[in-house]
């Protein structure tokens, strides 16, 4: 009897557990659809498009042309005060627009299906900006969504459960679909893979849409200069935007030329390279994801973005390690896997802290342009690590882009006070 009642209590305890709680929110399940949903349309009209182009013979050229059609998710600031704005008629402000930008998805991706890249690749080449265009648009509001559907004490487990979605479409868009094409062709293929987002549809009506009570911009004026003006009434806006700028400066720079490192620094073949940077980067970057938001549960925010900093600055560590000593399986898997797991964590709390600094008023213009003003030290800094390399070596070059972690954990400190206030739920 006493054997039942404490394996009763240990189930009780198990349910009440805030890890528990924070996962089983039904919030979770439409955050793994709505991630699945936005990271399906990424791989179809970039590396799988591209594998496309090549396997039906497509000049290089014109394959390099391809690549503006990734300009909308660079440019998706721009228009995301229209959707602020306006409410469609059906499902309200955030869901309603999440379901218009998926039935153009399915639309876009079904007519690149009957698309011949030998015989019209310009034509193909507009489908897929157009499909870029909606799936960019969906990032917006769907990253809106999340950030005004989610109470502050789920942000974590919400980003984490958004990202394993979103890796777990990188997967099905990327490696599935090679394989289908090379079994049942292209158009199939992409005919799957438009079906697929019926899904996502179902993720947007399972949902329920944010407090009604939040007043949409009341006219494009205010959905424009708004969320700046909101954004800059804070004491410390320059700082924060410091910040944002920085605290995965380390990262990303380390992770511009990953790839080319594991070639040419240790030269590991393709194949190696596919089973330790690709399979084991995506699992260990769900991993580090997903333990990253259950330990924002206890950890809150300030405390998460710290460590989580410290630990994907170390990471690098580990690459000047295998720099050091060279070729070896251990190390590059241990080195990719600690690298991916950290880099999942800090990504996981930099979202979450993203979305607390957005007022519900302007969630899709704010989050946009903070998220794509987090690429630009990304942008401004990584092309300059080739010449790194060359003149330092590999080693010195991962020392490097551990100091260049170093401001951005700096900046954290002193804004302690300003980001301990964003625990509780934002305006």
């Amino acid at each position: 009897m006493n054997t039942v009642s404490q394996g009763g209590g240990v189930l009780t305890k198990i349910k009440n557990s805030p890890y528990v709680q924070a996962f089983a929110s039904y919030r979770m399940i439409v955050m793994v659809i709505l991630g699945f949903a936005s990271g399906l349309p990424l791989p179809l009209t970039s590396g799988t498009l591209q594998a496309w182009l090549t396997t039906a013979g497509v000049d290089i050229k014109m394959i390099g042309i391809f690549s503006i059609v990734g300009l909308p998710y660079t440019l998706k600031f721009l228009w995301s005060p229209f959707m602020d704005r306006f409410v469609p008629p059906f499902l309200g402000r955030r869901r309603g627009w999440i379901v218009c930008t998926q039935v153009a998805l399915l639309a876009g991706i079904a007519v690149m299906a009957l698309m011949s890249p030998q015989s019209m690749p310009f034509a193909l080449g507009i489908i897929a900006l157009c499909v870029a265009f909606f799936s960019a648009s969906q990032d917006i509001v769907v990253d809106a969504y999340r950030t005004d559907v989610l109470p502050a004490h789920e942000r974590g487990t919400g980003v984490a459960v958004f990202i394993f979605g979103y890796r777990i479409a990188f997967l099905v868009a990327g490696a599935l679909a090679l394989m289908m094409a090379d079994r049942v062709g292209w158009q199939k293929t992409y005919i799957f893979m438009a079906c697929l987002m019926i899904l996502g549809m179902l993720g947007s009506f399972a949902g329920r849409e944010p407090d009604g009570k939040i007043v949409p911009p009341k006219n494009m004026g205010e959905a424009v200069w708004g969320p700046l003006k909101d954004f800059f009434s804070r004491k410390s806006a320059v700082v924060l935007l410091l910040f944002i700028i920085l605290y995965k400066l380390g990262d990303a720079y380390a992770g511009a030329l990953t790839t080319a490192f594991l070639i040419r620094g240790v030269h590991f073949t393709l194949s190696e390279l596919a089973i330790i940077n690709k399979l084991i980067g995506i699992v260990a970057t769900i991993v580090g994801a997903l333990f990253g938001g259950t330990l924002m549960v206890k950890m809150g925010l300030f405390r998460s973005l710290w460590w989580f900093g410290i630990l994907q600055t170390l990471s690098n560590f580990s690459f000047m390690v295998l720099a050091v000593i060279g070729k070896s399986y251990t190390a590059a898997i241990v080195a990719v896997a600690f690298e991916n797991v950290t880099g999942g964590m800090g990504s996981t709390a930099f979202v979450a802290f993203v979305m607390a600094l957005c007022n519900k008023r302007f969630t899709a213009t704010q989050f946009a342009l903070l998220s794509s003003l987090a690429v630009l030290g990304r942008v401004v800094i990584s092309p300059t690590s080739g010449y790194i390399v060359t003149y330092v070596g590999w080693a010195v070059f991962f020392l490097f882009t551990v100091i260049a972690a170093l401001p951005g954990l700096a900046l954290l400190l002193y804004l302690k006070k300003d980001i301990l206030s964003l625990d509780t739920d934002a305006s």
